[in-house]
């Protein structure tokens, strides 16, 4: 993207930047404003009543640039909301966009989106906002399927699907459209403020420009001594404050006469919000447990069966689930179901045509098990990693026939670098059948090698110096010619290290291990020293948490 303005679009844009104690960062934030060039006429800057160094530091900016304006608060707001309605009080531009303290704008975001709007004369324009983790800088595309072509959207219908982007970053507003329809955040301490706001925006029924040019970068600092709304989930009082935007923005839809608005967003919320959240149920004490079931059920059972029915089939099935089961239970289950990418472990109850839950929550349906494509079902594929012989032994577990109906033949494994999509080393397997002690498939099983030298070697060519994160996908062909993909299933327990000889390296240090939604992967320190250092950190993670 180009930060050369055209000449409709110099000085029309007002970028709102809130800050509460950020002075080591507000500062980065603030300047990839004033980056973007003519077409911000000016930075407003709204201090929440920070106790740090935050005011002075907004201060020296503003005498330095021009185009900066700080407008300091009397008193903490406890939220985000309130300092963002300030901003567009204090605004003078005809668009409005908003920065948060922490985060940057990439080079030409706010020129491609006033462009947008201006070209195609929209209240709203929006763009691709990246997930940038800290400090090794990898992005994820936030909601990538909504953004992946330019598009206009100008009918409710239209605009359904991007009720899956509840962010009010990545966007810019007409002023004067805001103002006509009454639209501000939240005052006060309203966790996840920018739901309603955006509800208050999409219920509004605007035209909107989408652009598939990345326009925000959002900062995941995972390690930092306060985390970010978004990460700070240890409490149950988080889901329920987003349990609460989620209900404010349903009502909102709702008295705006948006009652398809209202249905989808429900939906969202159990193909989104409830997914995320359940996969880290089983990580809690019991107490929170009790605490986040009771709160889910309430919540669902205020949803629609054509609500339910409408979402993917892993987040209808767990929402039925839900409702179905009084008191947590089959923890790991739901974590494993909940996860991306999904997989249902057994039992597997009922049958293909009628496929429940458990055989004592027949309630609890597994609808479309025999007609969803099996890209779409939730497989399993176990793994044995055996690191001293470089072998990875897998097995493809069937489910409710679908598979034996398909027959298995081939696997094709890649490794992927962490981050990458692109995989650095594939293997083929072909697969055989194996029985049970009745006579019955039970699986189809292959093995591959697994060369950690040459991964080692790989990492490095592509950048990754010291220890390197590898991921392992399997991509299973089948007789009938359709085909899934899906990461590998470790045993419970695996989280063995192995040092093995390298005559490139001397030693590797290998270890494996279970991400967080139970996907096997790989460690690799090349090297006596990296090995070490891999040692030293993961020691010194031991102690803090016992600390």
């Amino acid at each position: 993207m180009s930060t050369v303005s055209l000449p409709e679009t110099v000085g029309k844009l007002s970028v709102v930047v809130i800050a509460y104690n950020d002075e080591a960062l507000v500062g980065e934030a603030i300047r990839s404003a004033l980056d973007q060039g003519p077409v911000v006429a000016e930075v407003v800057a709204v201090d929440d009543r920070s106790s740090d160094g935050t005011a002075r530091v907004l201060d020296e900016l503003a005498a330095r640039h021009p185009r900066v304006r700080v407008v300091h608060r009397t008193e903490n707001s406890g939220g985000c909301g309130t300092p963002r309605n300030d901003g567009i009080e204090a605004a003078t531009a005809p668009y409005v966009m908003f920065l948060d303290s922490d985060d940057v704008l990439p080079e030409g975001a706010a020129e491609a989106l006033v462009a947008a709007a201006e070209r195609h004369r929209t209240p709203v324009a929006v763009g691709v906002c990246v997930r940038r983790e800290l400090p090794e800088g990898r992005d994820v595309r936030w909601q990538p399927g909504l953004y992946r072509e330019p598009a206009l959207l100008e009918t409710p219908e239209e605009l359904r699907p991007l009720l899956h982007d509840t962010l009010c970053v990545n966007k810019v507003y007409a002023r004067a459209f805001l103002d006509e329809h009454g639209i501000r955040f939240p005052d006060g301490r309203f966790v996840y403020e920018d739901f309603l706001f955006t509800a208050r925006v999409y219920a509004a029924a605007p035209r909107i420009a989408v652009i598939p040019d990345t326009v925000y970068v959002w900062h995941v600092r995972r390690a930092a001594a306060q985390l970010s709304i978004s990460l700070d989930r240890g409490g149950v009082s988080n889901w329920q404050a987003r349990i609460a935007a989620h209900r404010a923005a349903v009502e909102t839809f709702a008295e705006a006469g948006r009652a398809e608005l209202a249905a989808a967003c429900r939906t969202k919320f159990l193909e989104h919000d409830l997914r995320m959240y359940a996969r880290d149920v089983r990580l809690r004490d019991a107490g929170h447990r009790a605490d986040w079931w009771a709160a889910t059920r309430d919540h669902l059972a205020g949803f629609g069966e054509a609500e339910i029915a409408a979402a993917v089939a892993p987040a209808r099935w767990i929402a039925r689930f839900l409702l179905a089961a009084e008191e947590p239970r089959d923890l790991l289950r739901l974590s494993r179901l909940a996860a991306n990418p999904a997989r249902l472990l057994p039992p597997y109850a009922g049958t293909r045509t009628a496929a429940v839950w458990a055989d004592d929550l027949p309630q609890a349906r597994l609808d479309g098990m025999d007609a969803l494509p099996l890209d779409e079902l939730p497989l399993v594929v176990d793994a044995v990693l055996r690191t001293g012989g470089g072998e990875l032994h897998l097995t493809v577990r069937d489910l409710y026939g679908r598979l034996a109906d398909a027959a298995p033949r081939s696997a094709e494994l890649s490794f992927l670098p962490r981050g990458d999509d692109e995989p650095a080393r594939t293997e083929r397997v072909e697969l055989r059948a194996e029985t049970d002690a009745d006579g019955a498939v039970a699986g189809w099983s292959g093995r591959a090698p697994v060369r950690f030298t040459g991964l080692a070697d790989t990492g490095r060519r592509r950048g990754r110096q010291g220890v390197q994160l590898w991921d392992v996908v399997a991509t299973v062909t089948c007789a009938d010619g359709e085909s899934f993909t899906t990461s590998l299933r470790p045993p419970d327990g695996s989280q063995r290290r192995s040092v093995l000889p390298s005559s490139r390296y001397g030693v590797l240090l290998v270890q494996q291990y279970a991400t967080a939604n139970g996907s096997l992967a790989v460690r690799i320190a090349p090297g006596a020293r990296d090995g070490f250092r891999a040692v030293g950190a993961r020691l010194r993670r031991l102690a803090r948490s016992s600390q």
